[in-house]
């Protein structure tokens, strides 16, 4: 591995329930209000959850043309989306690159099913003769990357993993791994999900691993909080345009922060418990600490995984601490799914684009809804304003269905 080809981020395009475009994102963040609201989209009265994080301003011809955006289901539609908008945030134009050496990492949790679902409903009522012939392109997770490829003229590495909610993370850290290598200069990498629709959702409201706090829909994604009691699911989709550090300065490209250390482990212990001694998650943090030569204690901010579940807050609160050691209660530490929920194979990216954010703007966000921490979640976790402040290094865990571990460290930006 060539180790001194060092990665940096030099556009953001996201599509949150708190915001869409950087600017929309950031400000979603310093309102410090949660998106979560009573479902539109589908009939959730079969359901025990009502509530999820929809994205309400997402128009696919604003970003599209419109024979395209119709071909294409909700899933395609935000990942091309999110790239456009990242491709501007860099101001970078591929028709002047060379295809080759430009790639897309992609990650998502159930990627088309959504759209299988809909299409299954037609074949119920109308035969093999009502269902879209464009399904077959569309249900299979690659769609992402691949058609990132096609939209945008890209012929170097190429791929979409299907690793639940630590998808998006692992396909930065891949992104990062390809440049470093010297495969690509530039990789579009990130994660989407449009899991809204009726059997999607139930999959999750069977195994009661979302929140009914259906009477009151803001407050429900709540992290670390004493009274939590499942995450609430989103959508939307982040793309990171990572780059080869030289090659950015050189053409006077905007650095929000270096990608510098990432981790990967599996807990090889239940496909939705965590590890109940949070081990590999803590592995997984020590790697990205290692691959980023640094000491745990140089970290400046933690982005939790925080997906206010009863186990996994409390076991990433205790795998937190085996890494830090006396560091884990002075290091600044949030969870921001209170604001958006939980989208799943996206979740990553969302987190990595708003380190990227508060490593650039010097802000870093408070944990919405914790107002009474759990006894199992003790250490400092920011909440009310957040905090003004430039770390150095920032660390984001992403935790996912079969025991996945994916860990990324971030440098602040400094001209070094």
């Amino acid at each position: 591995m060539r180790a001194t080809r060092r990665v940096v981020i030099t556009g953001i395009g996201a599509i949150t329930p708190i915001g869409t475009g950087v600017e929309q994102l950031w400000q979603g963040l310093r309102r410090r209000r949660s998106a979560v609201r009573e479902i539109t989209r589908f009939d959730s009265s079969p359901f025990k959850c009502h509530i999820a994080a929809e994205v309400d301003d997402f128009r696919p011809a604003d970003h599209l043309e419109e024979r395209r955006a119709r071909r294409l289901d909700r899933y395609s539609q935000l990942t091309i989306a999110a790239t456009r908008l990242a491709l501007a945030d860099a101001h970078l134009d591929l028709a002047r690159e060379d295809p080759d050496r430009v790639g897309a990492m992609m990650g998502t949790a159930l990627g088309g099913v959504a759209r299988g679902e809909g299409e299954y409903k037609h074949f119920l009522e109308g035969g093999l003769r009502a269902v879209d012939p464009s399904l077959a392109l569309s249900v299979f997770a690659g769609a992402a990357s691949c058609n990132i490829a096609i939209e945008f003229g890209i012929t170097g590495p190429n791929s979409t993993n299907g690793m639940s909610c630590a998808s998006g993370t692992i396909a930065i850290g891949d992104g990062l791994r390809s440049i470093q290598r010297g495969d690509a200069d530039v990789m579009l990498a990130g994660g989407a999900e449009a899991p809204l629709a009726p059997l999607c959702f139930g999959a999750f409201a069977i195994i009661r691993a979302m929140s009914t706090r259906n009477d009151d829909p803001s407050r429900a994604s709540r992290p670390f909080d004493r009274e939590r009691d499942g995450f609430v699911m989103a959508e939307g989709a982040a793309i990171l345009v990572l780059e080869e550090r030289e090659r950015a300065v050189s053409r006077g490209a905007p650095i929000y922060a270096e990608v510098c250390g990432y981790g990967l482990t599996n807990d090889a212990h239940h496909m939705t418990a965590p590890r109940p001694d949070g081990r590999q998650a803590a592995r997984a943090m020590r790697l990205a600490l290692g691959d980023a030569h640094l000491e745990p204690h140089e970290i400046g901010y933690v982005n939790a995984h925080g997906s206010s579940t009863p186990l996994n807050d409390p076991t990433e609160t205790g795998s937190i601490k085996q890494v830090f050691g006396d560091h884990a209660w002075r290091v600044a530490l949030s969870g921001t799914k209170g604001y958006y929920g939980h989208a799943l194979g996206a979740s990553g990216a969302f987190e990595a684009a708003i380190c990227a954010l508060a490593s650039r703007r010097a802000w870093l966000p408070p944990t919405v809804n914790l107002d009474q921490p759990d006894p199992g979640c003790d250490l400092a976790y920011l909440t009310g304003d957040g905090r003004d402040a430039e770390p150095e290094y920032l660390l984001s865990n992403s935790f996912g269905f079969g025991g996945i571990n994916a860990t990324l460290v971030f440098r602040r930006a400094d001209g070094r």
